[in-house]
Formats: C-alpha cells, sequence, structure tokens
C-alpha cells in the first residue's frame, strides 16, 4: 500500500484513533497494560465505547433519505463477511475437537451459526472478539429506524437522543447491578448501554467537534485529572460491555470513563496526526480493524501452538500448561513470566489478521481482473 491509497475524504484523526482502539482490543485479550496509561486510563472502561463512538462519528443524516441502501451496505460490510467466517471458525473449532483434542467451541448447527452469534458471538470462541460486530449492526440498524421516526414527529434533535439514549443506558447499568440484565436479556442489554456511545460520535461530529480547541497542556490536564479522582474515588473502573457486568460504582460512572477515555485517546489522536497521517502502516491498520477483530484471538492461538510444540518436544517451556492449552481460551502464557513477552501475543494479534486481509484482498482484485478481462 501506499500514500495514494489514502482517499481525500479519509479522516486521518479517527482513522489513527481507530488504529489506536484495535491496538487496544489486542493488547487488553493479551492482557497486555502497555496503553493503560501507567493504568490510569483501563481498557475495560472504554475500549469497546470507544468503538462504538468512531463508528457514530460517521453516520452520515444523509443515509436516512435511502434507508434500504444503507440497511443493504450495512448487511454487505459487517454481516456477510462475520457469518462467512463464523463457519470457518465453526469448522476449525470441530476439526481441533475432533483431531487435536480440544474441548474449545460447541458443534456446528443452525443455532450456533446463526442464532447465538445474535445472543452472545461466544459460540466457536476462537473469533469470540467479533461479538461486537453483530451488535455494532443491530445497533446501526436501531439508530436508523429511530432517527427516521424522530423525523416523522420533527423530533430529531442530536441533544435530545443523546440524553434519552443516555437515561435508557443508565437504567440497563441500574437493572444490570440489581441482577436483572441476565441470560437473553443480555443482548438487547449491551446494544441498549452501548448505543448511547455511538450517540456521543454523533454528536460529537454535529456539535462539538468544532469547538474542540482547547490547547494539549489545559485539555489532557482537565482529562487526566478527572481521571485521578475516578480512580482515587470509585471501587475499580473497568466493567464488561459484552456480559453487562462489572458496574462497581453506579449508573453514571461507566458513561464517565467511557468520556474521559474517549477523550484522552482522541486528542493523542490528533496530536499524532501530523507525524503518522500519511504512514501506510497506520492508515492499513485504521482501516482493516474488522480483520483483526475477528482474527487476533486465532492469532493468538497460532502463537500457544507453537509454544506447545516447543513445551512437548524440547526441555524449554516446562511450565506451559497443556491443560489450559487445550480448555482455556483467556489461557495466555508468557515465556519465564515476563511481562515483554505479551508484545509477541499483540503483534501476531495484529500483523497475522492484516496480512491474511491483505492476500484475500489481493485475490479477490486477481478475481476482479480476470472477470472484466
Amino acid at each position: 500500500m501506499n500514500t495514494k491509497m489514502i482517499q481525500e475524504d479519509y479522516n486521518a484523526a479517527f482513522g489513527i484513533l481507530s488504529a489506536l482502539a484495535i491496538i487496544m482490543i489486542v493488547a487488553g485479550h493479551a492482557d497486555y497494560n502497555i496503553l493503560t496509561v501507567g493504568e490510569l486510563f483501563p481498557y475495560y472502561s472504554f475500549h469497546v465505547p470507544l468503538f462504538m463512538f468512531i463508528s457514530g462519528y460517521f453516520y452520515r443524516l444523509q443515509e436516512e433519505d435511502t434507508p434500504l441502501v444503507y440497511l443493504k451496505k450495512k448487511v454487505r460490510r459487517l454481516l456477510v463477511p462475520y457469518f462467512i467466517w463464523n463457519l470457518v471458525y465453526g469448522l476449525i473449532a470441530w476439526a481441533l475437537r475432533t483431531w487435536g483434542g480440544f474441548t474449545l467451541g460447541e458443534p456446528v448447527t443452525f443455532k450456533s451459526l446463526f442464532i447465538e452469534p445474535i445472543l452472545h458471538g461466544y459460540q466457536y470462541l476462537y473469533n469470540f472478539a467479533a461479538w461486537f460486530v453483530p451488535v455494532l449492526f443491530l445497533i446501526e440498524v436501531m439508530n436508523l429506524c429511530m432517527r427516521l421516526l424522530l423525523r416523522k414527529l420533527h423530533l430529531c434533535r442530536e441533544w435530545l437522543i443523546l440524553a434519552g439514549s443516555l437515561l435508557v443506558g443508565m437504567s440497563v447499568v441500574y437493572f444490570a447491578i440489581g441482577g436483572h440484565v441476565w441470560g437473553w436479556y443480555k443482548m438487547p442489554g449491551r446494544i441498549l448501554f452501548l448505543y448511547p456511545c455511538f450517540q456521543m460520535g454523533q454528536f460529537y461530529h454535529q456539535k462539538l467537534e468544532k469547538h474542540d480547541t482547547l490547547g494539549n497542556l489545559p485539555y489532557f490536564a482537565i482529562v487526566i485529572g478527572v481521571q485521578v479522582v475516578l480512580q482515587l474515588t470509585c471501587n475499580g473502573l473497568a466493567y464488561s460491555s459484552v456480559w453487562c457486568t462489572g458496574f462497581a460504582n453506579g449508573p453514571v460512572i461507566p458513561y464517565v470513563t467511557a468520556v474521559s477515555g474517549i477523550a484522552f485517546w482522541l486528542r493523542v489522536a490528533k496530536v499524532l496526526t501530523p507525524a503518522l497521517a500519511k504512514s501506510p502502516a497506520v492508515t492499513y491498520l485504521g482501516r482493516n480493524t474488522y480483520a483483526v477483530m475477528m482474527h487476533h484471538i486465532m492469532a493468538f492461538m497460532l502463537v500457544k501452538m507453537v509454544l506447545a510444540g516447543v513445551a512437548s518436544y524440547t526441555g524449554f517451556c516446562p511450565d506451559f500448561d497443556l491443560e489450559q492449552f487445550h480448555t482455556n481460551i483467556d489461557y495466555i502464557y508468557a515465556v519465564g513470566g515476563a511481562e515483554a513477552f505479551r508484545m509477541i501475543y499483540l503483534a501476531a494479534g495484529l500483523i497475522l489478521p492484516l496480512g491474511l486481509q491483505f492476500c484475500l484482498s489481493r485475490i479477490a482484485q486477481l478475481m476482479r481482473k480476470q472477470h472484466r478481462s
């Protein structure tokens, strides 16, 4: 890829922000706190809302003029590749259970192929990080339908949508703390919890971005100061967006930490823009976060497969836990207990999915070229 591929409408700051966001997702799954700023900004206090914020930022009001075209585009870009890869990972899970001694993943059935991705997204485990994709699609659909209705009622105001969605989202947190968001309720729970973050992106784009001119020093002083206060006064800031659990500080704080984390990294992305705007690697990563989200857990597994082979056939890595390797998708082994080894997982989780995406894109280009000729 070269800089000519960077289109005129490419938003460099948000491309860098997307790249940072996916690095945090991969690092979080590797339990590698390299970008938590000394654990001041825990990944799980904002990184999924950050992706929703980015998605909401790029929503365009013109989409409401052709809603069916918009929905068709979202199905093609989000759902079709998701369900194709879901089948692939279902077959991989079946093969590894049959011949590899693994216990991970469910059998390939109609339910695990098409229903459970909507309900929870953890059906085959090797692609569990992609639970976000169906949720994003449903949020996009809900957002479009709600805006069309509000337009009919002459109530389509950004501040009204933001305030209303926050009230609903905080209600979800309140009920989750009380133990009422469980089973099938988790699916609508996570959608309603995350939708305010999607709307924050649209609200920022429509109303706040033009006023985002505060100097870096006072800006970072305010955001970091807020985060320090939160760390000192709250009972842990991390929570689970996918399961709607871990809300230890009431219904308001999760959105405060989402805003503070987003605000911090948004400004970092803007500061980095002059240096990285024309970086082919950063641009490619920012444009292909879908591939990384879909495949980085399998990339971790490939690293662990190499380590399992080393542990089984050499005298190295004697403390590698083969049982955990075969039964626990979250098992991360660091050679010698070294924290720095987690960089291997991070690198594999980024490079291997991007390499796969590059190869598939080239194959698709060649096929289109042959079809035209």
